[in-house]
């Protein structure tokens, strides 16, 4: 445990890296159906896809270059100041993608919460200064006054600048994949997956360079680098064969989460049990990426969450099999280096207790990720009513808080109680809703967004403990 301790440890840079690609997931993770809608339409239409198509392969462009952006921009200012902070990110978004040749995501993550923070301080500026009956005209005037400047300053000013930094970008990464040496990216991906970079990677430089290579070539190797289920399945399969106690017995069920589910952060904690299995991953990342090089596979949209099935679905025309080979390459690499580690693993190194502790550490990880306070009181819950609406959030709405409602809707059930479970983003929570369960670092955002509701927090959505207890307090 004191291994784990050493290397969860990390300086203001790394909570740094990690608040940034917190915010940027924030962004980009909403928005992930619109960017998989237009990767099939894109799969399906171009000259090369399924089903070619000239008429409908017209989507395409306009939906990479403007819908695409615009719906980060105004994510990005709603994050920063609700809906009139995304009007405005998405006004000024606009000035940066009208006038550039190329997809302007990088341009958009900057417009739109620079938009939304920018009307946020006229706000407090003016607050309980207007005059009665005078509400409406400053508040929509001072928005759109204050959207067309920003946009008039990103088309003539910033938007010169962020081309030629995203041109920079797609030249290097041309080049790193020309000279072969991509692969070697692994020794950064894996480890910064670990310590939850993964969003700052993927969404902030990755998934940019994608989707402009897909626009020239209809695929990229860029989509598979930071999604590949490959090294962490034989991560998982390692302790499933060679592993001991809990470690062993809760493999096969990560291994469905993981490679299935595409909910990745579930075999973290087997990694952090033993940091030298970093050595596993890495070596699966850099062999896959290497055969992804070398059979020249790619895909057409970012797979979200990174299940084998999303990886499939987002496969082009003739394509499925490079990805195939890359990803089975990944998984055999890691599981044969995975395999001589944890045979040679003390049983104490793999005990529950070591287990909870590396969840703990997880936990505490992705709090520092977006940011937050992990140290958060849990609210009372008030057992004299029965809820109607129970809804589980995570900062996605998608991975994690989908498995703990599974979880307590299975326990309801059983038990006889009639009562709705659903899973939600934890900035998009139903209003009528009567029990929010959430984590420890997102229970103050969800009482915001709904402060009438009761909220439970939990330190891991797959732990049962919360829910029977739960459940028990109910039939009470």
């Amino acid at each position: 445990m004191e291994n784990v301790n050493k290397f969860t440890q990390g300086g203001s840079v790394k909570a740094g890296l990690q608040k940034f690609g917190g915010f940027l997931a924030g962004m980009v993770l909403p928005n992930i159906g619109a960017f998989i809608a237009w990767g099939l339409i894109t799969a399906f239409f171009i000259p090369t896809g399924w089903i070619p198509n000239e008429h409908l392969a017209k989507l395409v462009g306009p939906m990479i270059t403007y819908l695409l952006p615009i719906l980060i921009g105004y994510t990005g200012g709603k994050l920063v100041y609700d809906v009139r902070g995304g009007v405005v990110g998405a006004i000024a978004t606009a000035g940066i993608i009208i006038g550039s040749s190329i997809p302007m995501f990088l341009g958009a993550m900057l417009m739109g919460p620079f938009g939304g923070y920018v009307i946020k301080k006229f706000d407090e500026l003016v607050e309980d200064k207007i005059p009665t009956g005078f509400e409406m005209l400053v508040n929509n005037f001072s928005a759109g006054i204050l959207g067309a400047l920003l946009s008039l300053l990103a088309f003539v000013v910033i938007d010169p600048v962020v081309n030629i930094i995203s041109l920079g970008l797609s030249i290097a990464a041309q080049w790193v994949t020309a000279k072969g040496i991509l692969p070697l990216i692994a020794i950064f991906i894996e480890p910064g997956k670990i310590l939850f970079l993964n969003n700052a990677i993927n969404h902030g430089i990755l998934a940019p360079l994608g989707v402009a290579q897909v626009k020239e070539f209809g695929k990229s190797i860029f989509f598979l680098l930071e999604t590949d289920p490959g090294p962490g399945l034989g991560v998982l399969l390692a302790y499933w064969f060679y592993g001991k106690g809990d470690a062993k017995e809760s493999a096969p069920g990560a291994i469905i989460i993981q490679f299935f589910g595409g909910i990745h952060e579930i075999y973290f904690p087997y990694v952090l049990m033993n940091p030298s299995l970093l050595l596993a991953v890495i070596g699966g990342g850099m062999a896959a990426d290497a055969t992804f090089v070398f059979t020249k596979a790619g895909l057409v949209a970012t797979p979200s969450p990174g299940s084998i099935f999303a990886e499939i679905a987002m496969s082009p025309k003739g394509g499925l099999i490079p990805v195939l080979a890359g990803i089975i390459v990944g998984a055999v690499v890691s599981f044969l280096i995975a395999s001589i580690i944890v045979k040679r693993a003390t049983e104490e190194s793999m005990s529950s207790e070591s287990m909870s502790f590396a969840k703990s550490m997880v936990d505490t990880l992705k709090a520092q990720s977006k940011g937050q306070n992990t140290e958060t009181k849990q609210l009372n819950f008030n057992k004299e009513t029965q809820p109607k609406l129970i809804v589980f959030a995570c900062d996605a709405g998608m991975g994690s808080s989908a498995m703990g409602e599974t979880i307590l809707k299975k326990k309801l059930k059983e038990a006889g109680l009639d009562i709705v479970v659903k899973h939600s983003a934890v900035n998009q929570i139903p209003k009528d809703v009567d029990v929010v369960f959430t984590q420890e670092n997102l229970a103050q955002r969800a009482s915001q967004v709904v402060p009438s509701a009761k909220i439970v927090t939990v330190k891991n959505f797959l732990d049962n403990t919360v829910y029977d207890e739960f459940v028990k307090n109910l039939k009470e």
